[in-house]
């Protein structure tokens, strides 16, 4: 039986109906948005996991400063559960939009990444709640000022060696030296001691997660353009 290829072959196909690429080109310029769409679909927009953090350690430890100033001076004269409160929901509000964003673009992803995220986020739970059960424990017995530099300082401890456990799952170098910036700040400030550590904190901590966030969106920003 003879077959009519030329009969089959015949029809062009339509214009906008999968047609081939006109040239190398265009192909190219087709990877490079399918790339993009992918990235953005992936990974979420930096700013929303480095800034919400940012402004919380701004706000909240500059608040701590002005109020617990070193020495016990008081800048400015705040009801004393103010810069707590203050901390606390910034801290919730801060998780809630970065974790929403991180979970919008990591439903997407299955197989050991999705575990190894999974795992990562329930140890910065786990992280905070012994945190907070082990503080809670001691500092009642510690005068005010060392009470409160002990949690700023297992706070921004906490959260400078995650992160920097980040960067060593994810070989990710720009996290893992946030987090040993971080790292460096915290212990800079504990040195100094109350109330500094809270201006350290507040301008080299937060300062630096926005500065992370920023590189962080730059680079995003190539990867999806």
């Amino acid at each position: 039986m003879t077959e009519h290829f030329g009969d089959r072959d015949s029809t062009p196909p339509a214009a906008g109906h999968d047609a081939p690429p006109a040239d190398l080109a265009e192909s190219m310029r087709l990877i490079a948005a399918g790339r993009a769409a992918a990235a953005r679909r992936l990974q979420p927009d930096p700013r929303l996991i480095f800034w919400p953090w940012a402004f919380s350690w701004i706000i909240s430890f500059g608040l701590y400063f002005l109020h617990y100033g070193p020495g016990g001076r008081v800048f400015v004269d705040l009801p004393g559960w103010v810069p707590g409160a203050t901390l606390a929901a910034t801290l919730v509000g801060a998780g809630v939009v970065a974790g929403l964003a991180g979970a919008r673009a990591y439903r997407h992803v299955f197989g050991n990444s999705s575990i190894r995220g999974a795992m990562y986020g329930w140890t910065w739970l786990l992280g905070y709640l012994a945190m907070g059960v082990i503080l809670g424990r001691i500092t009642p017995d510690l005068p005010a000022p060392e009470a409160g530099l002990l949690w700023a300082a297992a706070a921004v401890g906490v959260t400078g060696l995650l992160h920097a456990a980040g960067g060593a799952i994810w070989l990710d170098r720009n996290l893992f030296a946030l987090g040993a910036w971080i790292t460096v700040t915290n212990l800079a400030g504990v040195l100094a001691g109350p109330g500094w550590h809270s201006l350290v904190t507040a301008v080299a901590g937060g300062g630096g997660l926005l500065v992370a966030g920023l590189l962080a969106w730059r680079r995003w920003r190539a990867v999806t353009a």
